[in-house]
């Protein structure tokens, strides 16, 4: 098999890295071109240590890695504990580590570590630091720098505060920017990004907008519009619109029909009686069609089963999921990895539990919130 997952929980760092290292080892043998580590619990302390075994011993082409307060692997989510997930790898393609910096990446930002150039990337994995890394001024210097890059990834969890998380890139840890990979060549990622919300009511067109405040909606204002909708709804619903609203914006607007993964999913902020105007969390152009959304552990659920259920099995996976999700929003636990495990063979499937989760809505990658994105590989 050209991918492999692996886990330890052992309390002791030595012991637990020797165990994912020798499960990785057992199924691919040493020297996979790409590895990613993943820490959590006590071990976020002693990320230098791991990373340099895991260098010393497997030797992968490139490494990556991130703290975070919980980790994925096959089908568990091992959530709130001391625990190493890895996952590596093997393809026809290359895997070009980079470092980036506090700020937002210019057209000769990508910090390769050596002076040559590499093929044009299809897919950039990327972990984060929540405090002092400008995400989604980066993703949207990544659109105009790279407009056919798809970005996976996510922020680190562990810490609350600046200066907490790790990040590995090869032999280096840092506290701060973001770490990734450029992958090029033959080797296929497929995305699949879960919002975890369901619409109400039909799509509309945004006919007068300014910055991220909705005046008009099909000609009427934009509060009448959506008490419209609201009046329609079943009792149920209309307590998980008091519970949270969101609205949908469909970023491929040439789509004749829009379903799940068309709509990037942001939150409602408020609204104003007498003005008719409605708040929401992104910028929202005239002419943008929208759809009001609600979310809860039904609608995540249904939405992440609607989504795997036209995805293709693969031969590993990369997991990053909202730590609002997990036992936070399920009745039971392991929901988003035993859902997506059986779509890789073998189980090769990891990841973490993000602060922020980064993936694809149709050709535009974006950061989230409460989202399950994922990485999905084929050879």
């Amino acid at each position: 098999m050209p991918y492999a997952a692996s886990l330890s929980t052992h309390n002791d760092p030595g012991v637990a890295v020797a165990e994912a290292l020798g499960e990785i080892i057992d199924k691919l043998g040493p020297s996979p071109d790409l590895a990613l580590l993943f820490i959590s619990g006590a071990f976020v302390t002693q990320a230098k240590d791991l990373a340099h075994a895991v260098n010393e011993i497997l030797k992968p082409g490139t490494l990556l890695g991130s703290t975070a307060i919980s980790v994925v692997s096959g089908e568990k989510e091992v959530e709130d504990q001391t625990a190493i997930s890895m996952f590596a790898g093997n393809f026809n393609g290359y895997a070009t580590p980079i470092r980036l910096g506090e700020g937002v990446p210019s057209s000769d930002g990508w910090e390769t570590g050596e002076d040559q150039g590499f093929d044009p990337p299809h897919t950039l994995l990327v972990l984060a630091d929540p405090f002092s890394f400008q995400t989604e001024s980066a993703i949207g210097a990544w659109r105009s720098l790279l407009p056919d890059l798809q970005i996976i990834g996510g922020l680190a969890s562990a810490g609350n505060a600046p200066q907490v998380n790790r990040l590995v890139l090869d032999d280096q840890i840092f506290d701060s920017g973001a770490v990734g990979v450029l992958l090029s060549g033959s080797v296929r990622v497929e995305p699949l990004v879960s919002q975890g919300c369901r619409p109400i009511g039909s799509p509309l067109i945004v006919t007068k907008a300014d910055g991220n405040l909705i005046y008009e909606l099909a000609g009427q204002k934009a509060l009448s519009r959506l008490q419209a909708v609201v009046s329609e709804l079943s009792d149920d619903e209309r307590s998980l619109v008091s519970s949270g609203l969101h609205v949908g914006r469909v970023i491929d607007e040439h789509r004749s029909e829009f379903g799940r993964g068309d709509f990037l999913i942001r939150a409602v902020l408020g609204a104003d009686q007498n003005s008719g105007v409605v708040a929401v969390g992104e910028q929202i152009p005239v002419g943008s069609t929208i759809q009001f959304q609600v979310r809860d552990a039904d609608s995540a659920h249904e939405d992440l089963h609607l989504l795997t259920s036209s995805i293709v099995a693969g031969d590993g996976a990369l997991l990053f999921t909202c730590n609002g999700r997990g036992q936070n929003l399920f009745e039971t636990p392991h929901h988003d990895a035993r859902t997506l495990a059986p779509l890789v063979s073998g189980g090769a499937l990891s990841g973490m539990f993000c602060a922020g989760e980064i993936g694809p809505v149709g050709p535009q990658s974006f950061l989230h919130g409460f989202t399950a994105s994922a990485a999905i590989f084929r050879d």
